[in-house]
């Protein structure tokens, strides 16, 4: 038993091997199909969980700021594995956070619509959450989480129904109480922020409004734990980078045209 479950790991591990679309090597070993099945399921639960937003002025331009980003992502990415719909709904939650989910879903708290002062500031979070998809992130900290299984679950002898369900969601970046969203680690965090840029300046999006977004995210959250006791980058860290990544993001902004989407 011992030689076949090794023979499944080294085929799961070298099928699984694959870069980012900003060339890291990561190891993503569950199938995309059923990255996206468990996305979906999520989603659902989370509209039967969780009040949603009516409001179609407010709701249209979400939609309108997100369909743009899809959009540029794909033309910015044209090699990374894109949902064909996209799903986009405003859930009434005071934190200001945004998420997606493999299969195409994605999720905006009302909070964020108050820190958000422009739709290029709404976009920097919105493109942020889309190339965490784009990116594999949760596939690549679900493979981290389950070991093994991932790759049994590659070859078929292992299903999604047997893997618990907060593992799936925690590894999705939604809590075991949907609705409540979680970080990626540092590193996924910052090459979905420098992913992100690159999107919502190539959609039509100012970048420079990036930083005025995480200036208005510091100010709303007061102190935060220092760095390396979170996985999120602090805000002085997170606005340095997209800083020094802004002169590539103009030029691609100057070339597109501009989005119009109101808030």
């Amino acid at each position: 038993m011992r030689p076949l479950i090794l023979g499944l790991l080294a085929i799961s591990v070298l099928t699984g091997c694959q870069e980012s679309p900003t060339g890291r090597n990561q190891l993503a070993l569950v199938p995309d199909a059923v990255m996206a099945d468990i996305g979906q399921e999520s989603f659902a639960q989370m509209k039967e969980q969780n009040p949603v937003l009516q409001d179609p002025q407010v709701n249209g331009v979400v939609q309108c700021i997100a369909g743009e980003l899809v959009q540029a992502a794909k033309a910015q990415y044209p090699s990374a594995p894109m949902p064909p719909n996209w799903e986009v709904v405003v859930f009434r939650n005071d934190t200001p956070n945004a998420f997606a989910l493999p299969g195409g879903k994605i999720g905006v708290h009302t909070g964020l619509l108050r820190i958000a002062e422009t739709p290029a500031q709404l976009a920097t979070v919105i493109g942020h959450e889309v190339a965490h998809v784009l990116a594999d992130h949760g596939n690549e900290r679900l493979t981290q989480e389950l070991g093994l299984k991932a790759g049994l679950l590659l070859v078929g002898l292992f299903t999604e129904s047997e893997i618990a369900e907060d593992q799936l969601q925690n590894a999705l970046g939604i809590g075991a109480r949907l609705g409540i969203t979680l970080p990626f680690s540092r590193a996924h965090e910052s090459e979905a922020d420098i992913m992100g840029l690159a999107i919502m300046a190539r959609a039509g999006f100012n970048p420079e409004q990036s930083v005025a977004l995480w200036r208005n995210m510091a100010r709303a959250s007061g102190e935060q734990p220092l760095e390396f006791l979170s996985t999120h980058p602090n805000h002085d860290t997170r606005i340095a980078d997209l800083s020094a990544r802004m002169e590539p993001a103009n030029r691609l902004f100057r070339a597109a045209e501009p989005a119009d989407c109101n808030l």
